[in-house]
């Protein structure tokens, strides 16, 4: 069916719209015919305005990737960020553009290893931590931010931008777009907001450039690879990758105050401020015996309330370490109210992003293997393009 939104005309094929399988066919038709009809009708109106012309998209001239996805949270677009960092840190001046999620500064600014991530955003700030040499900026208008870095000297000016979380925002065009797919959460078996996961429409998965499937567990074979190529309605033109996440040995968040003997605790007390905690219990689950476990809202701001609530928790288990996630660990690593128990006891666990590379001909070691990912990963990315 064709029909016009806006004044543009918009090819509707509604089995973009149905999208989780396994619901009867009169749920399908209720929930996405009828009741998510109007949010459809805007997104689509939105992208057919974009892909005519009337409205504008930015072309700039610093190579510029885009990482993004089209569900809410989750997908691990921060550790692919970081991935892209390591990628290229050795062969150019990179900077990376956030808008900053529930941040209470405004406009551009700049990120400094040393800020608050009230000002900041706890996911800027836990890239710039990780990368200090690396530029990090907070705006939601990622153009102006973009001009911003084109209008620095040549010697200062960055000669590759990573857009995190930028799928969604056309009025910037990157030379190179990657959408991540969360392995747990299919996009091809969920529903758009509010009913489901999805903030955008599922065919739009077709649009990028790039798309890797993250959080793999366990063995990924050709059948697997294929089935999600075939369930994505992929092309064979479109790369497609697939990532896990390496959870690295607990850090403590106060390293003078730490007691380093709970380090090696066969107990542990667990709590997350994330979209999904799923992974990180899981990974826990093979090293801990995990007592307690406490699941805030994503970006949560802990109060003291809720220290007070993780405290009596530490107190119950006097043998259990505990841990939190690197990105919560953003939020809590100024606070000086925290009870003396947890900055003893309270570790977060950095983790990594890892592509997982193609049949490989000969026996490899686990950091080889993800040597040979990466590299595979950015053979696909050169191709959009040019750092010179």
């Amino acid at each position: 069916m064709v029909f016009k939104v806006c004044g543009a005309k918009v090819e509707d094929n509604f089995e973009n719209i149905r999208i989780f399988e396994g619901k009867s066919f009169f749920d399908s038709m209720v929930l996405d015919k009828i009741l998510l009809f109007p949010y459809y009708a805007v997104l689509a109106c939105r992208h057919a305005l974009y892909n005519s012309g009337m409205l504008k998209s930015t072309k700039f001239s610093i190579p510029t990737i885009v990482v993004g996805n089209i569900t809410v949270g989750g997908t691990g677009k921060t550790p692919m960020v970081e991935l892209l960092i390591r990628m290229f840190q050795g062969e150019c001046r990179i900077a990376v553009i956030s808008r900053g999620y529930k941040r209470k500064s405004k406009g551009l600014r700049e990120v400094l290893v040393e800020d608050n991530y009230k000002e900041t955003g706890d996911e800027p700030l836990q890239i710039k931590k990780k990368f200090p040499n690396v530029r990090v900026y907070v705006d939601g208008n990622r153009g102006r931010a973009i001009f911003f870095l084109e209008q620095l000297p040549e010697d200062e000016r960055p000669e590759l931008i990573l857009l995190d979380d930028a799928f969604q925002h056309r009025k910037v065009k990157g030379d190179c777009s990657i959408v991540l797919i969360d392995s747990s959460r299919p996009t091809y078996s969920d529903y758009l907001l509010p009913m489901g996961n999805l903030r955008d429409l599922p065919g739009r998965v077709k649009a990028a450039d790039i798309v890797v499937v993250t959080k793999i567990q366990g063995d990924l074979d050709y059948d697997t690879r294929e089935h999600w190529r075939t369930k994505l309605s992929l092309s064979q033109n479109v790369p497609l990758h697939f990532s896990k996440i390496s959870y690295l040995k607990p850090v403590p968040l106060f390293p003078e105050q730490c007691d380093a003997r709970y380090a090696y605790a066969k107990n542990a007390v667990l709590f997350s401020g994330i979209a999904n905690d799923r992974q990180i219990k899981l990974e826990l689950g093979w090293r801990y015996t995990i007592n307690e476990s406490v699941k805030f809202a994503d970006h949560h701001n802990f109060s003291k309330s809720d220290m007070k609530s993780i405290a009596r928790l530490a107190k119950k288990n006097p043998t259990a370490i505990v841990v939190t996630t690197e990105k919560d660990a953003q939020r809590l690593a100024k606070r000086e109210d925290l009870p003396e128990i947890l900055k003893e006891r309270l570790f977060y666990i950095p983790i990594i992003s890892e592509i997982i590379p193609e049949a490989v001909s000969v026996r490899c070691i686990e950091e080889e293997l993800g040597e040979i990912g990466m590299a595979q990963l950015k053979e696909s990315i050169v191709k959009y393009i040019n750092i010179n």
